[in-house]
């Protein structure tokens, strides 16, 4: 009974220590989550709905690497038409890194050309969707080179704007009074004209520079610079070079005389052998001629 216990016991341990995790595996564990989606999202990019005070204009900026920058290209596209987003820049190019040719004859080279495929990319999704999206182009990541996330308040920016706005209008209102009312002589109409022209314009910009902080807000930036393994292309062209450097030398001309004389030879031999039919009849002629000649010379 006690021996049955025992080996229960040590069954029951070797049972915990295989079914448990090695270190190497939650070494491993821990640097995949270390590239996942809590590696590129952060709280700079989640808005907060509570919030009424603050406006914040939300950036991301992200340089990584990945498995195929065309089909990565392609995901993060459709990541960004899935989160109601748009793309308004994308630059996909190969840069070639280095370009070696090796002649392998007289007439042809192997030229072999190192490259490397990138492309930068700007999308622009909702503020509200800023978090998912970085989260799902996390998926594309290889080795991430840096991300920076930024949130930069704007509130202050759009209340000036707005009081901007405010006494532009209350001095275009006054100025077109005065102009009604007392502006008589011409030097003097044109310019308060001028005047009320210049009211105008401030306010116009106060107005378009709200337009356009609003719409940042609203639709956050994302810049991404992806990039991928150097890439290897051979090709066999034509050789530009001069011929006549190319051509055999000494040792080259007797190695292929030998094997032009070789070819000779061996072409004899197999002709010699198609002939054993001839050589075998003159054999046995031979031999006939040495047994019975001299007795048909009796």
């Amino acid at each position: 009974m006690r021996t049955t216990k025992i080996i229960l016991g040590i069954g029951i341990v070797i049972s915990l220590f295989g079914c448990a995790p090695s270190s190497q595996e939650m070494m491993k564990n821990e640097v995949m989550d270390s590239t996942s989606n809590a590696f590129i999202s952060s709280s700079a990019a989640v808005e907060n709905g509570k919030d009424t005070t603050h406006k914040f204009i939300r950036t991301a900026d992200l340089k990584f690497k990945v498995k195929s920058v065309i089909k990565s290209t392609y995901n993060i596209e459709d990541i960004t038409n899935r989160q109601g987003g748009f793309v308004t820049y994308t630059n996909l190019m190969s840069s070639i890194d280095n370009v070696t040719n090796i002649s392998v004859s007289a007439d042809s080279s192997l030229e072999t050309t190192y490259y490397t495929v990138s492309n930068s990319i700007t999308i622009r999704v909702p503020n509200t969707k800023l978090d998912t999206t970085l989260k799902e182009i996390s998926k594309n990541i290889d080795y991430l080179d840096y991300r920076l996330i930024k949130a930069d308040d704007v509130a202050l920016q759009i209340l000036s704007n707005n009081l901007t706005q405010k006494r532009s209008a209350k001095n275009e209102q006054r100025l077109t009074n005065a102009i009604d009312n007392r502006g008589k002589k011409l030097n003097e109409t044109t310019v308060a004209e001028e005047v009320l022209l210049s009211k105008q314009e401030q306010a116009d910009n106060a107005k378009v520079a709200n337009l356009s902080l609003i719409d940042q807000i609203n639709f956050s930036t994302i810049n991404l610079s992806i990039y991928q393994r150097q890439t290897i292309k051979r090709e066999l062209i034509s050789n530009d070079k001069n011929i006549e450097e190319y051509k055999p030398s000494f040792g080259s001309n007797i190695l292929d005389a030998l094997k032009f004389g070789w070819d000779i030879l061996a072409a004899f031999i197999v002709f010699l052998t198609k002939l054993w039919g001839l050589f075998l009849f003159g054999i046995v002629a031979y031999i006939l001629y040495r047994k019975f000649g001299n007795k048909f010379k009796k």
